[in-house]
């Protein structure tokens, strides 16, 4: 039986995992209670904007440390309270501002999931102010979104757990992904546990940078931070294992999980299986191991690892660019469409679209089913929902459903749909729910229909820089290892940045080859660009260990390779090759020259 296209299966994935019961409780307590409080004392027109705050702050609480969630709550919050100070009187000066806004949004999107959030908010916070008449000056409704999302930003510090429970889980995580991905060696599971193991270590890096950057806390979080740098370390030393794809014996992997229980539980390890080295690999493994134990019995700890450079894409760049053209656009014909139409409550359109065009919730195609499916159902709940005053109550429990909602696009829409259009009865427009099902119509028709357009569909840019970018982090950590330098902080750094641009890489990929009209399929291609830093890591492992430093014409062969192939996907004109031939004196760079001939004959480039 054919396989249905990506395309088409796509908008029925739905994420699974636990009831977050916390994040329920902190979505019934967020939204409604301010909106209570706005419209008890009198002020409707702050209570909406207090609310609309209080809801995008919601959105953004998303699992993860009090500590990140600050960030990822607050950041885009004070953005969607400058984007108030686009309010005025409506006209088609409102053409010009959010187009300049979308090209600006679309721009830092590309940047990271915090900087896509903060974009979004500006855009669709700009439209709202110039479109819907509250009646208050600017830097009034600004104050009072800004003090709605404070509320579900205490809510967040406080009704989650305690402490360095984050932190401590995050980092138990990656010892537990490491064991399931060893156990998963030599089968056809290794490659998904490989990824996962990468993903931990991402999020374990990103629960700790605080930590790192301040270099403060007591005893407690710099015996944290040595664990994690002990879980790196030992990460490095089973790539080589990794690489290799030779089944292993239960007992490597015992090792990481009885450290990991060892996190969770804030105590030492006890007893772990006895070593047994029969190969390089394995000793190295061993080693770390080793050297892993001795840093979870000394109260300081190894010295933790450094932050990593964020990978993320330039606004500046190619893909920034690009992304910011396609939600200028978008954004501008769904403006001029909605004046042309209406005078009055235009602003829909263009907030559907800015929702649309954000990059990080999937497909284009998916996206636009999703959002028409999910504010259809949106409107049939609330023109359902009991009237006179029950405003609150909608919101309320719309809260509380946010955090469930969120594992599907249309889920979210539909609870959105019903918040959003609470907030728009509560400001005057009680029109709202038959002429928001025709506007978000409208607005998928014309983003399917530009975001289509030939300039704008290409993936070459989009997926083929951020290739391009986790190609040149390899290149830095390549040069890094054939250097001859120890391992230390600097390595462990240039290391996790590579794995995480090729991560960001390899969901970009997957993004694409769901795309309505995929032009090429780049997974394999990623596949190939993670062997390449794979066998850097395996290579730095036998260097460590003793094995000969590869020939220095061998080294420069190889990270010139790599950097014509990163400036092919950039568009540029390739650095000269190096005057050499193919290297033979090493098998993992053999191996990363082979993955580059590979990656040249799956992408056509020369």
């Amino acid at each position: 039986m054919p396989q249905s296209p990506a395309w088409l299966t796509h908008p029925f994935r739905w994420q699974r995992g636990p009831v977050p019961w916390p994040a329920l409780l902190r979505g019934a307590l967020g939204m409604g209670p301010v909106l209570a409080v706005g419209l008890a004392t009198g002020h409707r027109p702050a209570a909406v904007a207090a609310g609309l705050g209080a809801m995008f702050a919601t959105l953004n609480d998303r699992p993860g440390t009090r500590r990140v969630a600050a960030v990822r709550i607050a950041v885009p919050a004070l953005a969607g309270a400058l984007g108030w100070f686009g309010g005025g009187s409506p006209g088609w000066w409102a053409l010009a501002l959010l187009t300049l806004v979308g090209l600006l949004s679309g721009a830092v999107s590309v940047a990271g999931p915090v900087c896509a959030a903060a974009a979004v908010q500006l855009l669709v916070l700009t439209a709202v102010g110039a479109g819907m008449p509250l009646g208050t000056p600017p830097w009034v409704k600004a104050f009072c979104f800004l003090a709605g999302a404070l509320w579900p930003l205490l809510l967040r510090l406080t009704v989650s757990p305690s402490g360095a429970d984050g932190e401590r889980h995050a980092v138990a995580a990656v010892f537990d992904a490491l064991a399931d991905a060893l156990d998963a060696v030599g089968t056809p599971a290794a490659e998904a546990a490989r990824r996962r193991l990468t993903g931990t270590l991402d999020q374990a890096d990103e629960a700790l940078r605080l930590w790192r950057r301040t270099g403060s806390g007591g005893a407690g979080q710099q015996r944290l931070l040595g664990r994690f740098a002990a879980a790196a370390a030992l990460c490095e030393a089973s790539v080589a294992l990794l690489w290799e794809g030779t089944p292993l014996p239960p007992r490597i992997a015992e090792g990481p999980r009885r450290l990991a229980a060892a996190v969770r539980a804030g105590a030492l390890p006890g007893a772990l299986p006895a070593p047994s080295s029969d190969t390089a690999a394995r000793s190295a493994f061993d080693r770390a191991v080793l050297d892993a134990t001795l840093a979870f019995a000394d109260p300081a700890g190894p010295s933790a690892v450094p932050p990593r450079s964020r990978p993320g894409a330039s606004p500046l760049g190619p893909a920034g660019r690009e992304n910011g053209l396609r939600v200028a656009v978008c954004v501008a014909v769904s403006t001029a469409v909605a004046l042309l139409l209406r005078a009055d409550y235009w602003y829909w359109l263009p907030v559907t679209a800015a929702f649309l065009v954000k990059p990080d919730v999937g497909p284009l195609f998916s996206r636009v089913v999703n959002r028409f499916v999910g504010t259809a159902l949106g409107v049939l709940l609330f023109a359902a929902w009991p009237t006179g005053g029950a405003e609150v109550a909608a919101v309320t429990v719309a809260g509380a459903l946010i955090p469930l909602a969120a594992r599907h696009f249309a889920a979210q829409t539909a609870v959105i749909t019903v918040t959003v259009l609470a907030f728009v009865s509560l400001g005057g427009d009680t029109r709202a729910s038959g002429t928001r099902l025709a506007d978000t119509a409208l607005a998928c028709a014309i983003v399917l229909v530009v975001g289509h357009l030939p300039r704008l569909a290409s993936t070459r840019t989009s997926v083929g820089h951020r290739f391009a970018v986790a190609l040149r982090h390899a290149r830095h950590y390549l040069d890094h290892v054939l250097s001859g330098a120890p391992e230390g902080p600097e390595r462990a750094a240039l290391r996790r940045t590579a794995y995480r641009a090729l991560a960001e890489a390899r969901a970009a990929a997957e993004t694409a080859a769901a795309e309505l009209h995929a032009d090429r399929n780049w997974l394999p291609v990623t596949v190939r660009a993670e062997r390449i830093v794979d066998a850097t890591t395996a290579c730095a492992v036998r260097l460590d260990h003793g094995r000969p430093a590869p020939a220095a014409t061998t080294a420069r062969f190889v990270t010139t390779e790599l950097a014509a192939l990163a400036d092919t996907f950039d568009g540029l004109t390739p650095a000269a090759p190096a005057p050499a031939t193919a290297p033979a004196d090493c098998h993992t760079l053999n191996d990363i020259v082979g993955e580059l001939h590979r990656i040249r004959t799956l992408t056509g480039a020369r």
